[in-house]
């Protein structure tokens, strides 16, 4: 449930606050500490499932707060591992079920990989891959087809409340939300119990920019990794403002930047 403090930290992970190559968050040990000694909330908001973000939650210290799973597709209830309720999941296999053949056998997603195919596709280690596979709100996969089959899969996951989302690796299938419309989500739970926050988002990537722009302060963290984020109209007024490091020393230092 909220906290009594009037801020909330709100944070992407791979890139933000682990280490984009060791996933390593030691350098970031003295801010987690501080924010769990002041009682300052730390939402973690991710594409990661929530089998996959739920351990790390609980290694860091925050599992009474809330997290941002599937890249805004749900949420991670304080306290909950997982959820049993795939319903969300199976309501969108069903839906790219009915699609006819011809365009269903142009999109191949996480249902249909095994782990070992999800790890050579992802990256992630075996044990990470099986986890990442344990969906609930959104099926990742990849398209084959052509543009114009693609409009006409497009078309029928509208008619049944569905979105589709293309990033840097996989298009993503789910009922909508982004990190940014958890995060006020998330807000009005805590002005509803009587606080209303000052929400902090720190963010690396593309995918976080309506998180950066949304948040009351939001902090890029640079990620030597890709190209990095084009200057955003906020930083001309001090409401969106960039680490002088990667992460997690990046994201360590601008966490005592800005509470103080």
């Amino acid at each position: 449930m909220p906290g009594h403090a009037n801020v909330l930290v709100v944070s992407d992970i791979d890139g933000t606050l682990l280490d984009h190559e060791t996933y390593d968050y030691n350098d970031a040990k003295p801010a987690l500490g501080h924010l769990r000694k002041t009682g300052v909330p730390l939402v973690l908001a991710s594409s990661k499932t929530a089998a996959e973000i739920a351990p790390l939650r609980a290694e860091l210290g925050f599992d009474h707060c809330e997290a941002i799973v599937e890249n805004g597709a749900g949420i991670l209830e304080p306290g909950e591992a997982n959820s049993a309720d795939t319903s969300r999941y199976e309501a969108i296999l069903a839906v790219l079920a009915g699609l006819p053949s011809g365009l269903r056998d142009g999109f191949t997603g996480f249902s249909r990989w095994s782990p070992e195919e999800i790890s050579a596709k992802t990256g992630l280690s075996p044990e990470n891959a099986r986890r990442a596979g344990m969906r609930q709100f959104s099926e990742p996969g990849i398209w084959s087809g052509t543009q114009d089959a693609w409009l006409q899969v497009l078309s029928h996951l509208q008619a049944h409340g569905l979105t589709a989302h293309k990033g840097g690796r996989f298009v993503t299938v789910s009922f909508g939300h982004d990190k940014a419309s958890r995060m006020h989500e998330i807000k009005a739970r805590y002005r509803k119990a009587g606080n209303d926050p000052l929400v902090i988002a720190f963010g690396d990537a593309p995918n976080d920019i309506a998180l950066l722009e949304a948040a009351d302060i939001g902090v890029i963290i640079p990620n030597p990794a890709h190209d990095g984020l084009a200057v955003l109209e906020g930083e001309s007024t001090g409401k969106i403002r960039r680490a002088s490091h990667p992460a997690p020393l990046g994201w360590n230092e601008a966490i005592f930047e800005v509470l103080t």
